[in-house]
This record gives structure tokens, sequence and C-alpha cells, in this order.
């Protein structure tokens, strides 16, 4: 605490005078030597006390005659006016967004893919959360290293080899989460102007980064049995210069399908003959129903021309942002891109996934996890095939998070969004999955977030209002 001026004894008692009215404007102060005598100060002190109190306006010097108050002078403040431009939004940017993310009433929420509050271990992540801040201390407000922790590293290496999946954790990129490493993967092997193919439907973030790169897309049918339009893909690779294919084998996000295992070495040899990289997107292949993890594509993958990329936000939590980034080959340029994006991910993050990897609990709340998805996807399956028309279709999903349906083509669809959004009933309509309209009868409906009796009403009241406006 500043140590007070001797002479604010005194002008402190006459400001409060000033701005009280006690003293008026042009009234006269007491001398300086009456104010030295009362309040026991030196004559310089009084002096200062004076200077202080015509710097702030309040008395001015008549000399020889002494000091006076001027009274409290109102500022003349001009108003600001500037006028600044509207912020320039994206009004279908904008809408997609509110189309995926949106969230209302859990009941409700059939469209934002991330685990609802009744799936998240809240409990688990919150005290592993504590543990981590008392063993590390200060040390989590440095700077990590910009490719990520290595023990981390490497107990995700570790964590794949089990899967049939070798990986070396120097190849390992930790990152902001899956969209990063996808970013950092893409600018590592293209350029703008560049094309790529993806999988139709697609989700719309991955739609949204590529257009942000200035990539040309060539948009591959998902086929429901087998996962993917090969012949096609063969078709466009002999026409076109591929620079990368983003591929989501396991559990695809929207449509849930699985890719065979004999689909995912004939797209890997497609690669190897065109000679572009395949970025393979892990996400949603721990959130099986079945018996086994299925196999990845990099598990095949022999010459060195898959990236792989992963995040922890659909297990854990949607909050905790820390994905990784296998680059192999490409680590040399997926390095200098990640480091450009961003010195160094979050180190709590970091320690709090590596401590949940290196004891049993997160293996623990994986299952349950798995085994809580299966059951809300039975029940809202169940819902609508019981519900909508007979003539709509609902894929079975054997995991992630999603189920994709396709309503009869002589459905009002804009009437049906229209009602959906007026009572809160919040599903993705199928055109955010393409550039193209090719998804106007399709919707996703995610079941990530708790089913409740109330969440089964508003699913029979949609297919209610889809049988009604068939035309």
């Amino acid at each position: 605490m500043m140590k007070p001026y001797k002479y604010e004894v005194f002008t402190a008692e006459i400001e409060k005078q000033i701005y009280s009215g006690i003293l008026q404007e042009n009234d006269r102060l007491p001398s300086v030597r009456d104010i030295k005598e009362k309040y026991k100060l030196s004559t310089s002190s009084v002096q200062s006390g004076f200077e202080y109190l015509m710097i702030k306006g309040l008395i001015r010097s008549n000399p020889r005659s002494g000091y006076f108050v001027t009274g409290i002078q109102e500022e003349n403040i001009p108003e600001l006016r500037t006028k600044l431009p509207p912020v320039v939004r994206d009004e279908v940017f904008m809408k997609n967004i509110m189309l995926t993310s949106k969230r209302t009433l859990e009941s409700s929420s059939f469209n934002t893919a991330m685990p609802g509050d009744l799936l998240i271990p809240q409990k688990l992540i919150l005290r592993t959360m504590q543990e981590v801040i008392r063993e590390k201390g200060a040390a989590l407000l440095r700077y990590y290293p910009s490719n990520g922790l290595e023990a981390l590293r490497k107990h995700i290496a570790k964590q794949m080899g089990t899967y049939g999946c070798a990986l070396n954790p120097e190849e390992i990129i930790i990152t902001d989460g899956a969209l990063q490493a996808l970013t950092i993967a893409l600018k590592s092997v293209t350029k703008s102007g560049d094309v790529v193919a993806v999988e139709s439907p697609c989700v719309f973030s991955v739609l949204e980064v590529l257009a942000h790169l200035e990539l040309k897309v060539i948009e591959i049918p998902v086929h429901y049995k087998t996962g993917f339009d090969t012949e096609y893909f063969q078709k466009i690779c002999k026409e076109n210069k591929i620079c990368a294919l983003i591929t989501t084998p396991n559990f695809h996000n929207p449509t849930g399908v699985v890719m065979k295992d004999e689909t995912k070495k004939e797209i890997l040899s497609i690669a190897e003959i065109h000679q572009f990289c395949i970025i393979e997107n892990d996400m949603y292949s721990d959130l099986y129903f079945g018996e086994q993890r299925p196999r990845s594509i990099k598990s095949f993958d022999k010459k060195g021309i898959v990236m792989m990329y992963s995040s922890f936000s659909k297990t854990l939590a949607p909050g905790i942002r820390l994905g990784w980034l296998y680059a192999g080959d490409f680590y040399a340029k997926s390095e200098r891109v990640r480091f450009a994006l961003g010195r160094t991910v979050s180190p709590i993050y970091q320690e709090l996934v590596l401590k949940l990897l290196q004891g049993s609990s997160y293996e623990r709340h994986l299952r349950s996890f798995r085994e809580k998805l299966n059951q809300q996807a039975v029940q809202v399956l169940e819902a609508l095939r019981k519900f909508f028309p007979e003539e709509a279709y609902f894929h079975r999903p054997l995991g992630g998070y999603s189920i994709w349906g396709q309503l009869p083509e002589n459905t009002d669809m804009k009437r049906f969004y229209q009602y959906c959004e007026e009572h809160q009933i919040l599903f993705t309509p199928g055109n955010t999955f393409s550039f193209t309209d090719k998804y106007h009868y399709h919707f996703r409906i995610v079941f990530a977030e708790r089913i409740t009796p109330e969440s089964i009403v508003l699913l029979k009241n949609a297919g209610r209002k889809a049988k009604e406006l068939q035309f």
C-alpha cells in the first residue's frame, strides 16, 4: 500500500467541502500560514497540497491575494459515435453450425455428435485432473514439447499396437483436437487447388476444413454393405489427379457404416497405384458394439502412405480438446505445420489423458460407455422404425454415435424440419453432409444424449408428422 502524502490531511478535507457544496466558487481558502499551524505541516508540504488542488482544477491562485475555489468544472467529453461496419457472416455456414451443434434440452438433442452429461465420466475426469494439478503444480503453466508429451505419444503407440496397428511414437503429433489433426495432415500433402476425395455423405466440419483450405473435392458414395464404392473411386482416380483421400472406415459419421476389411485393402491398393495419401479418421473405432474393435486401414499399410488421426473428445468429454495425428513418412512437414498453428497443446489435458491411459479406469469407462451407447442406439432405432413411415429406412449402427435415416421422396421435408424445429426435435438435415443436394430426404440422428421417455415421445411425434406430410 502506498504511503499517503503529508498534505493529504488538509487537501482531502478541502476536496470534500468543495464536492459537498460547503465551499462555493470564488470562496477564499485559508492561508498557507493558517493551514501550516492547524495541521502541523511544513511550508513546502502546504504549498505542494495547494499545487495538487490546482492541478485537479479545484482552486486557483491569485497573486498577493491567496487561493480561491474555482468550482467543479464539467468536463466536455465528446460522445463517441464511431460507426463500425457490420460483421460479415456466412449465413450458410452459421446455419450449418446451428444444425450440427445446437443443444437445448437433453431429451430433444439428436443432432450433436458428442457424449451427453449422462455418458461423460465427470467424477473420474475431475478427480484425475485434481491429482494431476497436485502432482505437477506450476509445471502445467509452462510450454510442453510442440509435438506433445513423450510418455503420452508412447502410450498411444502402445495402445494402437494392441489393435494390430504399429505406430512409431516419434512420428505421432499431439494436437488440439481432431480437426486440427486433419488440417495438419491436409496441409502436409496438398496445396490450394488440389483435388481431394472424401466419402459422401461427409460430416460438415470436414467439408468446412476442405473449403477453408481451398481444395477441390470429389465425393465418393458410401455403401451400406461394403462401406465404400471402390468401383466409382477407381474410375475417379483414373480421370483425376487425387492428392489425398479422407475416410472414416469404422462407424462412419453420419451413416454408422463399417467398411469391410476387403474394401479397406482395395482402397489401399488404389492409393498405392495412383500414389496419393490416405488420411484415416479413427475417432469412433473404440465405440464398437460387438466383440472386438474393427481393424484400421493403417494396420494393412506396408508402404507408409496412410496418416491416421483421432481424438479423446468423443470418448471422454467434448471439452477435452486433445487429439493426435500419426504422420509417419509425412512427419517433417506435419511438425512444421503443427508448430505454426500453436506452440503447444494444453499441458493439463496431456497429463490428464496420460494418467487415465496409464491406469485401468479409461478401459473400464469405455466398456461402460459402449454398453450405454448400444442400449440407446437400440431404443432410438426401435422408435424410428416403429413410428416413422414404413417406406423410411434407418441404418442399424454397429458402433459410434449416429443413425442415418431416409424418408420417402414424397415427403415435404421443409415442413417436416419446420415442425421439428418448433418442437425442439433436433435432427441434422442430410444436405449439411455434402456439397451437393443429393441427401435432401436424409437426416442424421445422434443417440449420445440421455434417452428418456420424453425423447421417445418426441420421436413418435416426429414420425407421425412425417406420415402426415406424404404427398
